[in-house]
């Protein structure tokens, strides 16, 4: 099975100690998503984030109705985490969540491996493409969310 990486860096005016938090609300995953996939959470809230949860999802991609589990398989606040899918499109989902300090404030990291079935003409042609926009959303919505600095809390 060939894997695909995607790594993306995002950097924040707030420590780590500030940015951390909001990931620690699954409910904050449907803010970061954009409209066009129908983001769903389906587990009642609130999500206990922690090493072994399971959060269920729903979701539309191009149209079509998809159901995905991630699992939180490293939790370790305020530094990084990780999900992995355990049902859902991809042969293998594999995101890891970084958080660095930087100065003030925080570099974001996002590193993906994933594998598609189809394998790469499909991750050319369809995955890659879509991934590119979902990440470019993220990123826009996290800078606007902390873009006044350490003291500001985002909603």
């Amino acid at each position: 099975m060939k894997e695909s990486i995607l790594r993306r860096e995002l950097r924040l005016a707030c420590p780590p100690a500030v940015v951390f938090p909001f990931f620690s609300d699954a409910q904050n995953l449907q803010v970061l998503t954009p409209p066009w996939l129908d983001f769903k959470i389906l587990n009642p809230a609130p999500v206990a984030m922690q090493t072994g949860a399971l959060i269920h999802y729903r979701l539309r991609i191009h149209g079509l109705p998809l159901r995905w589990v991630s699992e939180i398989t490293v939790w370790n606040p305020p530094h990084c985490f990780v999900d992995e899918q355990r049902r859902g499109p991809y042969r293998r989902w594999i995101h890891e969540h970084r958080f660095e300090p930087c100065g003030p404030g925080t570099v974001c990291v996002d590193h993906v491996r994933y594998a598609v079935p189809g394998g790469r003409w499909v991750d050319k042609l369809f995955v890659k493409r879509d991934l590119d926009r979902i990440f470019d959303f993220r990123h826009e919505k996290l800078a606007a969310l902390f873009a006044h600095g350490p003291d500001h809390k985002p909603d």
